[in-house]
């Protein structure tokens, strides 16, 4: 695979993604109490040491500017209209700007290490790191809604080195703003008119919209795309409607645009809405290098595959650059 213009062979990915947690993110950016702190969870030490090295190790690992900047795009409605109560939450706009601003000041390879904490007792598995890529991430990072995935790569001197890259966890996201729609209108429930009760809470008021709104949205969709594209499937009941720009960063009037979603199987519906496979412009398939070489194989489908009734009009296109940039991993 090349990474930046430079051929790496791939190797594997941590087993699953790590969360970031409130406590490793620094002030501006934390929902609870507390100074924050600068060890991160990776996974038990039974899964990180394999992955990463014996006891003691020191991990070379790196980061790009581009993900860093596609992350922050990703993250742009969440920081003009935060989900959580984070700290600087009136100041989000803003802090956006200056975390990009940053960003586009850095080379575009970042490299750190990591080192693990061996002094920390019990099953957890912790790494720790100095370096100014590590502390841009708890820089960056807002909890519980990114997530950082790990690719083992080597190079072509044979050494090992880590390619980590943060992820916008958009159902997170959906999940924090009490949207109770988790699916982003797949299930098309029709949902009647409702006039709230003076005993319901605005909060109450704004599901049944939104699920009134996933109704109307799978609707419209499925009368201009009433298929799936790759498997030709055309039973409404096994089709999902699957967002191309994610429910939970639209705007309302992009939410209910047809033009933003396909109607697609639920395999290859999952695939989209995780970013583990997206589209180019001339309609061929591109699957995510996070995904492993046996599960690719195991997809039915493969890299260049021409889908030519994928329905990619103008207006589709627009979304499709933002899921190419901020949903899809590359």
């Amino acid at each position: 695979m090349k990474i930046n213009g430079k051929n790496f062979n791939f190797v594997d990915t941590l087993n699953s993604p790590v969360t970031v947690p409130d406590c490793f993110v620094m002030q501006a950016s934390k929902i609870g109490g507390g100074n924050g702190e600068a060890k991160l969870y990776i996974a038990s030490k039974a899964v990180m040491y394999p992955f990463f090295g014996s006891e003691g190790f020191v991990a070379k690992c790196f980061l790009l500017k581009q993900d860093l900047l596609s992350y922050m795009n990703a993250l742009h409605a969440e920081y003009l209209h935060p989900s959580q109560n984070y700290r600087g939450a009136s100041e989000m706009p803003q802090l956006w700007r200056v975390r990009v601003a940053k960003i586009e000041k850095l080379p575009e390879v970042i490299e750190f290490n990591v080192t693990v904490q061996d002094q920390i007792e019990g099953p957890r598995g912790y790494v720790n790191s100095k370096d100014p890529g590590y502390q841009l991430i708890r820089e960056i990072s807002l909890p519980l809604v990114t997530y950082i995935s790990v690719m083992q790569l080597t190079d072509s001197s044979g050494a090992t080195l880590y390619y980590w890259k943060l992820f916008a966890d958009f159902e997170a996201i959906s999940d924090k703003r009490d949207a109770l729609v988790f699916t982003y209108g797949k299930k098309g429930e029709k949902v009647p008119e409702h006039v709230p009760t003076p005993k319901e809470s605005s909060r109450q008021h704004e599901i049944r919209q939104a699920r009134q709104g996933q109704g109307i949205y799978r609707d419209k969709l499925l009368s201009e795309c009433p298929f799936c594209p790759i498997t030709m499937i055309n039973d409404e009941r096994l089709l999902i409607a699957s967002h191309i720009k994610p429910w939970a960063v639209a705007t309302d009037s992009e939410k209910l645009d047809p033009k933003n979603g396909f109607m697609l199987s639920p395999l290859y519906d999952k695939l989209f809405d995780r970013g583990l496979m997206t589209f180019t412009e001339d309609r061929r398939i591109v699957l995510s290098n996070w995904l492993s070489p046996k599960n690719k194989e195991r997809l039915g489908v493969k890299d260049g595959q021409f889908v030519q009734l994928l329905p990619l009009d103008q207006d589709r296109q627009a979304y499709m650059q933002f899921h190419r940039s901020s949903v899809f991993k590359g």
